[in-house]
């Protein structure tokens, strides 16, 4: 039985048409709630309805603007705190700042760590999210996090096209346990780029493949596709190193900058992404295809509300 009354799930403006289709999965209306700035810049949030009581969610990917897209959540949080709602949890499909999550050069902040912290001191009980950049982000909290994966959801897609001899090449050795997964899924076999990153704006270099690839069709795996620097250099070095055609997928498409167009003149054939930020329509070219994570939030946000295992969806 639900440990809270009446389920309400409300949005920001980071990704509306996310929360509207989750909300349509629960079969319940979305939250009415105002969110906006003022002339001077400072964000103002209101409830439009009673949630004393009620099991709040509030879906808030962190899209670009991406402080702003914090500072809404975290002002939103306080509000439903203060409104008295029985449970908070914030559902945060996209995590920035999951790459600062440690200190790898002198005298730079752990902004993941930091993060955590606004949220837990805002008043959050529960996060739900999807694909950290990194595991430990979850011990950055103090509160329940609930980390589902869209690897099943990629996965199916990508078997579905029957893949001549696949093999799913991990974009850096941090991405080898993604990537190990995702070859089990679809029965390929796997391989390592080995990548140095140049500096801190987001310029990559491949280097070398671990493995076997010549004469296979390439699948590169990430969480997250930022700049694409990373992804066109792995694309150039597969090709070089014998593979018949690349296809990429990763679950959170943030394609920042030129990133899209980058993408849509490259030999790539496909970009599979998922919803968990918004995509322009200049960013949906005909390389890239969307896949939602809507179904897999709603039935998260059902059994965390109903008290059913969560862990259980991925058995």
């Amino acid at each position: 039985m639900p440990s809270f009354e009446e389920l309400k799930v409300f949005t920001g403006n980071a990704h509306p048409e996310l929360a509207t289709s989750i909300c349509s999965y629960l079969n319940i209306p979305l939250g009415e709630s105002k969110i906006f700035k003022f002339s001077n810049d400072n964000t103002f949030v209101q409830f439009s309805e009673n949630i004393r009581q009620r099991d709040v969610f509030l879906v808030q990917p962190f899209s670009a603007p991406v402080n702003d897209s914090i500072m809404e959540l975290l002002i939103m949080i306080d509000a439903a705190k203060r409104a008295s709602a029985g449970r908070i949890t914030a559902v945060i499909p996209y995590f920035a700042y999951g790459r600062t999550d440690k200190k790898d050069q002198p005298r730079v902040p752990i902004t993941g760590r930091l993060v955590a912290d606004l949220l837990t001191t805002a008043g959050a009980e529960r996060v739900l999210t999807i694909d950290l950049h990194a595991g430990q982000i979850q011990g950055f909290f103090n509160i329940p996090v609930d980390e589902l994966t869209a690897l099943p959801l990629l996965s199916r897609y990508i078997k579905d096209k029957e893949l001549k001899d696949p093999v799913a090449v991990a974009i850096d050795i941090g991405a080898s346990k993604r990537a190990r997964n995702m070859a089990e899924r679809i029965e390929a076999s796997l391989a390592i780029m080995e990548k140095r990153r140049v500096d801190n704006n987001d310029n990559a270099e491949a280097l070398n493949i671990i493995g076997e690839v010549s004469g296979h069709t390439a699948l590169t795996v990430d969480d997250e596709i930022d700049t694409g620097s990373s992804l066109l250099s792995t694309i150039n070095t597969l090709l070089a190193g014998g593979v018949t055609e690349v296809y990429a997928c990763c679950t959170h498409g943030v394609l920042s900058g030129g990133a899209a167009d980058k993408i849509a003149a490259s030999p790539l054939k496909e970009l599979v992404i998922t919803d968990t930020l918004p995509s322009s329509h200049k960013k949906l070219n005909g390389k890239v295809t969307v896949l939602s994570v809507a179904p897999m939030l709603g039935e998260a946000i059902h059994r965390i509300h109903s008290g059913l295992s969560v862990g259980s969806m991925f058995e």
